[in-house]
């Protein structure tokens, strides 16, 4: 797959429908995940808010400084035909030629939570070939925690004059993020009143660990705050290495992709019964895999 450049990369992805529920699909995302070598962040926020832009502006930076880069950006489903109703290329100012970038678009379909089905699976294997992984997810209405089952780190973006902040309080969304951007940063007093509402909003919520989250004013006219992202996107990682909080949330994420599969497949009832099967595997898409074809048998044999 790494050989295979962009194309090997596109089968690749191509296998997540194809082969869903496949062994040949679990060993391939277990291997990735084995050799997972990115650091992966998660831009949520609501829609018009500039996630795009923020996006583009990132991309660009750290293309820059020769990182590669792997994009996944979860749009809004076509009513119609179910698949992304925007388009990498419409948002994203990449060049075609360039091996060190990949963007991908996905469908939200009916997913709730602000990405796609197949956007963990995406993920995984683009963590092993990129330096760095970008999710932009499609931040539709207060539903965006779905966004840190998949990312190290989670930017929450905010814009100014819009009451997000109060909205984000009602949904418990400030119990979310690790970085906080306040976009439109050249509103000037708006924004510095947004910026002190969100620091406000985040004393209210109770961290589960050491880590204060920084609130960053950024700007896409003059590229104001970029840098001070990029410095707290390094801060944040350098903390989570050292703190052992990197590797308990990627433990936690994998348990909950487990989890959350099992749930979709089987509901409530199923994923009950799927406590008391050990399952086999040493990576999590196999035992997801195995849990899965146990609870097919017992269902069966109950039929």
């Amino acid at each position: 797959m790494a050989a295979g450049g962009k194309r090997g990369l596109s089968r690749a992805l191509a296998l997540i429908e194809t082969h869903e529920g496949t062994a040949e699909l679990a060993d391939l995302l277990d291997a990735a995940l084995a050799q997972t070598r990115a650091h992966t962040a998660g831009l949520t926020g609501p829609p018009g808010v500039g996630k795009s832009t923020l996006t583009n502006a990132l991309l660009r930076d750290w293309r820059a400084s020769n990182e590669t880069v792997g994009v996944i950006a979860v749009d809004p489903s076509s009513r119609r035909t179910g698949g992304a109703l925007l388009g990498d290329r419409a948002r994203m100012a990449t060049d075609p030629e360039d091996q060190g970038v990949f963007v991908r678009s996905m469908a939200a379909r009916d997913r709730l939570g602000g990405l796609s089905d197949q956007t963990v699976a995406a993920s995984v294997l683009m963590r092993a070939l990129f330096d760095r992984v970008l999710i932009e997810s499609v931040g539709i209405g207060q539903s965006e925690a779905d966004i840190s089952f998949a990312v190290d780190s989670v930017i929450l973006c905010v814009q100014p004059g819009s009451g997000d902040s109060l909205q984000f309080m009602k949904a418990g969304v400030m119990e979310l993020p690790d970085i906080v951007v306040v976009t439109k940063a050249d509103m000037g007093d708006v924004a510095r009143r947004a910026q002190s509402e969100v620091e406000g909003a985040l004393t209210l919520f109770e961290r589960d660990d050491d880590w204060r989250v920084p609130v960053i004013l950024a700007s896409a006219l003059d590229g104001a705050g970029v840098a001070d992202l990029h410095k707290a996107l390094a801060d944040h990682r350098a903390w989570a290495e050292r703190a052992g909080a990197l590797k308990s949330r990627r433990a936690a994420q994998q348990k909950a992709w487990v989890d959350e599969s099992i749930r979709a497949r089987f509901g409530t009832e199923g994923f009950a019964h799927a406590a008391s099967i050990v399952a086999t595997g040493t990576g999590p898409f196999a035992r997801e895999r195995a849990i899965a074809k146990e609870l097919s048998r017992r269902l069966a044999i109950r039929i």
